[in-house]
């Protein structure tokens, strides 16, 4: 398949990169990977570097945030107008590269703008979650479909795929709420807004085998409070 940008945001993912670089493009030999890194080192530049992977490399000086970063990365692969597919995925394996041609698939056959790999659809699965995580994850999936009126079971997963004017709107209209997993419905606030279509497929969600999670207590309240205040303003988001 060609056509494709992923974007991967990283923080500390040393451990994890070099495998993914490899098992992405053993699925989608012909997409362009671009790492947006916010450690703070650059050794997952040198080790790209090093073994020449085929992947773009974004080291961003004090910066973090896994949703700017996000949005870095879109705003570097929308300059080149040769992509029709964009997809957004964790580094940690949590998304696993070998659902990605099944979602392509979905994705151009149902005609969507946003089609997300939704963890509560009958059928998918969490794997290795604590119950506080789980806890933590299902109560804001809860506030955001019903504060939202929206009716999608997953606002929180970073598993995605866009299409150009998706990505044109985000970069135009999303990131003014907050970082973290609200940008995440923050984005799905102005596809719906902009009457775009969205979709959910189901998907097997594992916790990290290695590295250290950057989601902590304080970044799930700061979104819990974050989607209220996008329930305030929705209306106004396009």
């Amino acid at each position: 398949m060609k056509n494709i940008a992923i974007i991967i945001p990283t923080y500390n993912e040393l451990e994890n990169i070099e495998k993914l670089i490899f098992e992405v493009k053993k699925k989608l030999p012909e997409s362009e990977i671009f790492i947006i890194d916010d450690s703070n080192t650059q050794e997952i530049g040198a080790l790209i570097k090093s073994k020449n992977l085929q992947a773009n490399y974004f080291h961003r000086d004090n910066e973090s945030g896994r949703g700017s970063a996000v949005i870095y990365g879109f705003n570097k692969a929308i300059k080149d107008q040769e992509y029709k597919i964009f997809i957004e995925m964790d580094a940690d394996f949590s998304h696993d590269p070998n659902e990605l041609i099944r979602n392509i698939d979905f994705f151009i056959k149902e005609k969507l703008d946003l089609l997300i790999a939704s963890r509560y659809l009958p059928g998918s699965k969490i794997i290795n979650w604590s119950l506080s995580r789980r806890i933590l994850s299902k109560l804001s999936n809860f506030l955001a479909r019903n504060l939202l009126n929206i009716p999608l079971k997953d606002f929180t997963n970073g598993f995605r795929i866009y299409s150009p004017r998706a990505i044109e709107r985000i970069i135009s209209s999303c990131g003014n709420i907050g970082d973290g997993f609200i940008l995440l419905s923050e984005i799905i606030v102005v596809i719906k807004n902009n009457l775009m279509q969205i979709g959910e497929i189901q998907t097997n969600f594992v916790n990290r085998e290695r590295g250290v999670s950057s989601v902590n207590f304080k970044l799930v309240m700061a979104s819990l409070y974050g989607i209220i205040k996008l329930a305030i303003i929705k209306k106004k988001l396009k």
